[in-house]
């Protein structure tokens, strides 16, 4: 599974609603397993300057390429690009180029961290 990644900034933080509106168009493309578009919270303590994610699973890079090159692909592009300042992208293999994942260790680190005869 391809996971694709997108991060927007405005030009206008008035234009965040038009960005969000012009990328829904987006979700009506079938070749994605799982596509979302989302206001960012801005909730992290060290960045927030980004104001639109687009997050997206495709069964693979055939997939990807096909939403790539979709007719509402190109619609969104043209409707949201005069209104952002950057965009970011990321696409990953989840089988192949992923290093580490889940919860696990924490768990393990916690358990060895509990006085003797607790836990």
């Amino acid at each position: 599974m391809i996971r694709h990644i997108v991060f927007f900034t405005a030009k206008d933080k008035a234009g965040i609603d038009q960005i969000i509106e012009g990328l829904s168009v987006l979700t009506s493309i079938p070749y994605a397993r799982r596509l979302e578009i989302a206001r960012n919270r801005k909730s992290d303590q060290l960045g927030n300057e980004i104001d639109v994610v687009v997050y997206g699973e495709f069964d693979s890079e055939t997939e990807l390429a096909a939403y790539k090159t979709h007719d509402l692909y190109r619609e969104a592009i043209r409707s949201v690009r005069p209104l952002r300042e950057l965009r970011f992208a990321a696409d990953y293999e989840l089988s192949t180029d992923v290093h580490f994942a889940g919860t696990a260790g924490l768990n393990q680190v916690a358990r060895r961290s509990r006085p003797e005869g607790r836990g």
